[in-house]
């Protein structure tokens, strides 16, 4: 069976106009597939504009469908649709509120446990939550005149450091100023001459840098080869050899020992001191009387002869 030009053209203009409609009503915030309930309410004034959300506990259910002015009460009527599974109290209350500083405003269903179940087409008793710029707007005159204060403030703080920056005496900050950029200027002269010197020495600083790592490796090597050794081991058995020589320093002292007894016997150094002078006395002799000794120091045996007297008075 063919199809004919005109029914082809048909069907699409008519798949056009459904698709329009679908996303005309889409935008206002109705499904075509849903068959949503539709409940009313109103306000004094009107914040709120079509396709904006109706939520339960911060949950998006429903749309405002139709906003309508009342001539004959003065208020806004509101008519808005949620989901036909969304039971709730005849009882329970719309509340206006906003959603945040640029985000407009809602509607939020307060639910309630009395009351019977709503239906519908039913009328639902409405509320406003004062929200962030409302509580500005009340409170701005407040704001307004701790801001006059502030203002005030800020005003007499500039005057004074502006007398601050002016003043022209010894101490003022505009001399003080002037000191800075002069310092400033001596960092960067100084700055400016360490550049130009490591520019002129970087082959030195880079030999310099080269025996510094060598010498690092050295040391690295000496500290290897000292735990080598046993360092511990060594001082150890020092300390072994320290601790014999001071048990012998203090056997000394007590006076232990040949060497103990010689510096502690006072009689053998009487002894020793007179013997001292025995034989100083005899060396005088043999320098005074040489006579006497000549027999006995002779390599030829010669009788003994008596001293004369005279010898003997000397």
């Amino acid at each position: 069976m063919k199809i004919s030009r005109e029914v082809k053209t048909a069907v699409l203009v008519l798949s056009g106009i459904i698709l329009l409609i679908f996303l005309f009503n889409y935008l206002k915030g109705e499904s075509l597939f849903d068959s949503p309930n539709t409940y009313y309410t109103e306000f004094d004034y009107n914040a709120l504009s079509q396709s904006s959300p109706v939520t339960i506990k911060g949950n998006a259910v429903g749309k405002i469908k139709d906003i309508v002015y009342d001539y004959e009460t003065g208020k806004t009527r509101i008519a808005f649709t949620v989901n036909e599974q969304l039971k709730f109290s005849k009882q329970s209350r719309i509340r206006l509120y906003e959603t945040g500083l640029m985000g407009g405003n809602a509607l939020a269903i307060i639910l309630s446990d009395e009351g019977e179940q709503a239906k519908s087409g039913d009328f639902l008793m409405s509320e406003v939550e004062e929200g962030l710029v409302s509580s500005l707007s009340k409170n701005f005159s407040g704001v307004g005149d701790d801001l006059g204060s502030t203002l005030k403030t800020a005003d007499t703080l500039l005057v004074n450091l502006n007398n601050l920056v002016t003043d022209q005496s010894e101490d003022g900050l505009k001399n003080a100023i002037k000191e800075l950029n002069s310092t400033m200027k001596t960092f960067k002269s100084v700055a400016i001459s360490i550049s130009a010197f490591v520019k002129n020495n970087d082959d030195k600083l880079a030999s310099v840098l080269n025996n510094v790592d060598s010498i690092t490796k050295d040391l690295s090597g000496i500290t290897k080869d000292l735990k080598d050794v046993k360092l511990s081991e060594t001082i150890a058995e020092l300390d072994k050899t320290l601790a014999s020589v001071n048990a012998v320093m203090t056997s000394v002292n007590n006076g232990e020992g040949s060497i103990g007894k010689l510096l502690k016997d006072e009689g053998l150094y009487d002894n020793l001191e007179a013997a001292s002078k025995e034989m100083e006395e005899l060396i005088r002799d043999i320098k005074l009387h040489p006579a006497r000794y000549r027999r006995i120091l002779s390599k030829k045996e010669i009788p003994y002869t008596p001293p004369k007297e005279e010898d003997r008075n000397n």
